[in-house]
């Protein structure tokens, strides 16, 4: 079904059109006209399927900009998500001038009262930064009209399942709910029963994944040298067009300008840019004015480009199904492509779980050296002087080759015009901001079952920067000062 069929208002369809979607995904199709009718509903839906539209058009049209009241919510696990979500739904609500505000932790509280003093008519949330609020009295939810739980299981996961039940509590009884959920846990169950009146279900089964035209190769190497081994294979594999995909908005801006500075035609996109910047980077990378196109997954959704050779994920996205949705920028129409992964030593579990649902084992290769990355660019020196030679062009040059050779060896002469020739790989010294290794769940099975916050379910180091994220302090303790 495409989006021009929905019943939807002419705001939002111009909305859709702006940006780029004709094609509803399968949980857009079935949830989007339940949703509307004002009814709970229970989405079931892998990462990655659209289900940020899938909710954001009912809670756009619900939504009245005359009122200042805080009218719809969305709850998240991750701050990435929340802004994400809120950067989906400004565009959805542009027309209408529904603005989304997100709120999570990690970023100053005060900045976050002020947005909020600007009247937004939905706040994207994560659970402990949005429970700081309404003890704050920063945000009252007692007259929103409808409340989403995205990726509740995850939620669940990350130990924020007391902070949602606390938070639906806040809210009016008449109420619309949404959950989606990529599984539904006990605890989730249960979270439906008490929350939800008579909720619709709705669910979509993964689809079988269709990446068998893709060289799929992975790279031990550490996070330091992860850009230096970049623009190695780069120097090497020569793509005619490749995008590069990092998991920030900061690493994108990052990584285009190192790659800049070391002479890569590079320019980067993501949330924050504007329409009309976005259009321009799209634009010059379709038509080859620039060979890389660095994005985040947010941005590259909806993407209509074609004759992508490469895809190098620099870092891993959160979660496997985002993998197969880059990848499968490349090895369109029948034709063959490359998928190249940079993995640190402690992400390999994180591997392994894109290969379970990839059904394909990724390649492991070295990262090249110097030298090899030399050799890669003259010979593309070599083939440029050899094309140069097939077409026969040159003859305007014969005098002044002549007078070089006579007073030359032919072989210097050669060898000097290869040097010039030669892209040599760029060592200038670059910095980009470490990000912090992807770490998988352990011991699934039983922490959806019992709901737990035990040890062993994320690593702890994980579990703290997803809370740090997310503005989580721990129930029964007192909640830190610093944002």
């Amino acid at each position: 079904m495409k989006f021009s069929e929905l019943e939807v208002s002419e705001e939002i369809r111009k909305a859709t059109d702006r940006m780029g979607f004709t094609e509803m995904t399968p949980i857009q199709e079935q949830a989007i006209p339940v949703a509307k009718t004002g009814v709970d509903l229970i989405g079931q839906a892998q990462t990655g399927t659209g289900k940020t539209t899938a909710f954001g058009i009912p809670m756009i049209e619900s939504a009245d900009p005359s009122n200042y009241d805080i009218q719809g919510v969305v709850i998240t696990p991750t701050r990435e998500l929340a802004i994400q979500n809120a950067q989906e739904l400004n565009a959805l609500g542009y027309y209408k001038k529904v603005r989304t505000a997100a709120i999570y932790g990690g970023q100053d509280i005060q900045r976050q009262i002020r947005d909020l003093k600007k009247r937004p008519s939905i706040i994207s949330a994560t659970p402990g930064r949005l429970l700081d609020h309404i003890k704050r009295r920063t945000i009252r939810l007692d007259q929103i009209k409808i409340i989403v739980l995205d990726e509740a299981d995850e939620m669940l996961n990350m130990g924020f399942i007391d902070d949602i039940h606390e938070i639906l509590e806040n809210t009016p009884e008449e109420r619309q709910t949404l959950l989606f959920s990529a599984t539904m846990p006990r605890p989730i169950q249960v979270l439906a029963e008490k929350f939800m009146r008579d909720p619709k279900k709705v669910q979509i089964k993964a689809k079988t994944l269709t990446v068998s035209l893709i060289e799929q190769n992975f790279v031990k190497v550490k996070e330091p040298d992860k850009f230096d081994a970049l623009t190695r294979f780069l120097d090497i594999q020569m793509p005619e067009r490749a995008i590069v995909f990092g998991r920030t908005k900061r690493r994108v801006d990052e990584l285009m300008r190192a790659l800049q500075k070391r002479g890569y035609e590079a320019e980067g996109i993501h949330g924050d840019l504007t329409q009309s910047k976005r259009d321009l980077v799209l634009r010059r990378f379709k038509q080859n004015e620039v060979k890389l196109l660095v994005a985040t997954d947010v941005a590259a959704r909806g993407l209509d480009i074609s004759n992508v050779t490469h895809v190098y994920n620099f870092d891993l996205p959160q979660d496997p199904e985002s993998y197969v949705h880059r990848i499968g920028r490349t090895g369109r129409a029948g034709k063959t492509g490359l998928a190249l992964t940079f993995i640190t030593p402690n992400e390999f579990p994180h591997l392994r779980s894109i290969e379970r649902l990839t059904k394909q084992p990724m390649k492991q290769v070295s990262a090249p050296s110097y030298e090899e990355a030399l050799a890669g660019q003259q010979k593309v020196a070599v083939d440029t002087l050899r094309s140069s030679l097939e077409k026969d062009n040159y003859h305007a040059y014969e005098a002044k080759a002549q007078e070089l050779l006579s007073n030359n060896d032919a072989e210097d002469v050669v060898a000097a015009a290869l040097k010039v020739l030669t892209k040599e790989p760029d060592t200038t010294p670059v910095r980009l901001t470490r990000e912090a290794p992807l770490m998988v769940k352990r011991n699934s099975h039983h922490s959806q079952q019992h709901g737990s916050r035990g040890k062993g379910f994320y690593s702890r180091s994980r579990e703290f920067e997803h809370r740090q994220n997310s503005g989580y302090r721990g129930r029964g303790r007192q909640r830190s000062q610093h944002f």
